[in-house]
């Protein structure tokens, strides 16, 4: 096919001698077309960035060794070429944008020169062409004064900056094939709609193919022209978008967008009166900072926050980055301390309360953080993490055994394995380990931040289902944080809704998400990807 940019045939990747299978993938098989942005979904361990690593000749070749098939990028099969041929290529034919834009940009270069450097590299252009190309680049992704933009540094660029920066350094050399790794999984859903607008029309002006990786249905709902579904390193099916999302054939296929949460919240009953478990009231954070050099500079993290959360409910914070939804948690949890206003607990307000008068409250008040893996000790098995909490609190340490033994079973997983260390569980155990070691201290209020971001879609749907039956169970008090409004609408009974460290908006999740009232609402709401499919339907 004169149109095909990549054609991948009967690709194998061996793993090392000890995993947990033969093959990273095995036998896949698919092609990559000008003009047509190829979604590969699946959940993680499926093979999906193996398959654009290996394309890309990333991958470490001492551990993982391609021993059968081709890759054949206009033709040219990369598995014959050497490494400087192959970085030759990079660049020139094939560019990569990845997950995390701040690991993947130098922190102490300047944006612009981490362009430029690609343009110094692969071609004989002159400084002050490098640069002319480097702002054309910028201007091509819609980056705000670009001219101004050219010597920041990553940091002092916002998370979806960062991202149109990769973006242009991937454009720089006009390549054929666009390789795309979950780039909008970290952004939130107002920037992530701008990406992959950018991302589409980027395609349609300069006519590339894109290898899009995610394991996002909404996204694939939005910018699809076909998708490829891999599980345990195999392609089990592929298709058109609308034949993946309208008939799915597989099972694991079924599975996956039956797992995607739904954008309308379920009809729930009008809550009982029940007891206020926390309470917040003109709850403030600032920031502040100075210098010899540079005026003092003050930031509204929180401002006259207003919240209450009765016993057996839950009650959901959403907004952007930098919306003040986590420190609204961490002021709560008592993390940091609030500048202002009062936090009630049990009839206490813990706000201005020292660390010796706070030791009490400690326990009626957990929290699980995004990050499963660093919020456990590596060196501890999850037993010791789990135990650690009430043995602190004076509990024994055969009665303290006994409830983590206990806990384990409510959150699914073997008393056995609390001799485990925490890598020896996936992403998805660990983080009902961490709800396990929260309700270790039998709390009243268990806070949730962004808790379900970093799993696949599947594993999501479970420790959703989790969150909710402990909820029950210990008639917990719940407040859930998080940029997915898909999540919200399926856990949360009432919705907040926070911008600029202000709450905009607040009411039952239904009212909320059926007749929003701020523009901030509405422009949430609208930018949800795949927000007019019904994936619980489809499935």
């Amino acid at each position: 096919m004169s149109d095909t940019v990549l054609e991948i045939k009967g690709l194998t990747v061996r793993l090392p001698e000890g995993a947990d299978r033969e093959f990273a993938i095995e036998d896949v098989s698919l092609t990559v077309g000008k003009g047509e942005i190829v979604c590969i979904v699946g959940e993680s361990g499926s093979g999906k960035s193996v398959t654009a690593f290996t394309v890309m000749g990333l991958i470490p070749k001492k551990d993982l060794v391609p021993v059968a098939g081709q890759i054949l990028l206009q033709g040219d099969d990369l598995l014959k070429k050497s490494d400087r041929q192959m970085r030759k290529l990079r660049g020139e034919k094939m560019a990569m944008v990845f997950q995390e834009p701040m690991t993947a940009l130098n922190p102490v270069v300047k944006v612009g020169d981490q362009i430029g450097e690609l343009l110094e590299i692969h071609t004989n252009m002159s400084r002050a062409a490098r640069k002319t190309r480097v702002i054309e680049v910028m201007k091509d992704v819609s980056l705000p004064d670009p001219e101004k933009m050219y010597n920041s540094f990553p940091h002092q660029l916002s998370g979806g900056q960062r991202q149109r920066i990769m973006i242009a350094m991937a454009l720089a050399l006009e390549p054929g094939l666009l390789i795309a790794d979950e780039p909008t999984t970290a952004l939130d859903v107002t920037t992530q709609a701008e990406v992959l607008e950018l991302i589409k029309d980027i395609q349609r002006r300069h006519g590339m193919g894109v290898m899009f990786i995610t394991h996002d249905f909404g996204v694939v709902a939005d910018i699809a022209t076909r998708v490829i579904v891999m599980q345990h390193g195999k392609v089990v099916e592929q298709g058109t978008r609308d034949q993946i999302l309208t008939d799915p054939q597989h099972p694991y296929t079924k599975m996956l967008i039956g797992s995607v949460p739904s954008l309308t919240p379920p009809d729930r009953p009008e809550p009982k009166a029940a007891e206020v478990a926390l309470e917040a009231h003109k709850l403030n954070k600032v920031y502040g900072t100075s210098g010899f050099f540079s005026k003092g500079r003050v930031v509204h993290a929180a401002q006259d926050v207003e919240l209450v959360v009765h016993r057996g409910e839950t009650l959901g914070v959403v907004g952007e980055s930098g919306s003040g939804k986590s420190t609204v948690a961490r002021c709560i949890v008592r993390l940091i301390d609030p500048t202002g206003g009062d936090i009630t607990i049990n009839g206490a307000n813990i706000a201005t309360m020292t660390e010796r008068e706070m030791r009490p409250y400690r326990q009626q008040i957990q929290i699980v953080f995004q990050d499963p893996y660093r919020s456990l000790n590596p060196r501890r098995t999850v037993g010791q993490s789990i135990v650690e909490g009430p043995m602190n609190f004076g509990l024994g340490a055969a009665e303290a055994q006994v409830r983590a033994e206990d806990l384990m079973r409510i959150v699914g997983l073997a008393p056995e394995a609390l001799d485990r260390f925490p890598h020896q569980f996936s992403g998805g155990q660990r983080q009902r380990v961490c709800i396990a070691r929260a309700l270790a201290m039998e709390p009243k209020v268990l806070i949730a931040d962004e808790a379900v971001s970093a799993l696949d879609v599947s594993v999501q749907a479970q420790v959703l289902r989790l969150l909710h039956d402990v909820r029950e169970r210990y008639d917990l008090a719940m407040l859930f944080i998080t940029h997915d409004l898909r999540v919200a609408a399926q856990i949360c009974d009432r919705i907040m809704v926070m911008q600029h460290g202000v709450v905009v908006e607040q009411g039952r999740t239904a009212d909320v998400y059926a007749n929003p009232n701020h523009p901030y609402t509405k422009s949430l709401l609208a930018a949800a990807p795949g927000r007019d499919m019904d994936f619980a339907r489809l499935a």
